[in-house]
């Protein structure tokens, strides 16, 4: 059966690069719950198919996601939305 994307909520700006535009996506699903913590994320396969990207394009933003504390690996079993989460960036006070 041929793949067809069931989810493609982001449109890609090809200025920026596409790991970080997915890997922000990636963020911002696990912020509004849609991946709650402890779920399961989609495999880097899944992604790359999602967004039309090539493995290591959807690798790179995945990793990108897992050092900034969003998720954990399980060898094995796949990887998984913290739980607790990391806490949310500060922002810069902008000054007068």
């Amino acid at each position: 059966m041929p793949w067809s994307p069931t989810l493609n909520l982001m449109d890609l700006d090809r200025t920026r690069p596409l790991w970080r535009q997915i890997a922000s996506e990636i963020i911002r699903r696990i912020e509004d719950g849609v991946y709650p913590p402890g779920s399961r994320v989609p495999s880097t396969l899944e992604i790359a198919q999602e967004f039309g990207v090539v493995n290591a394009t959807a690798a790179k933003a995945m990793r990108h996601v897992k050092e900034q504390g969003w998720t954990r690996g399980e060898v094995g079993l796949g990887t998984f939305v913290s739980d607790p989460l990391p806490p949310a960036p500060e922002t810069p006070a902008h000054s007068a």
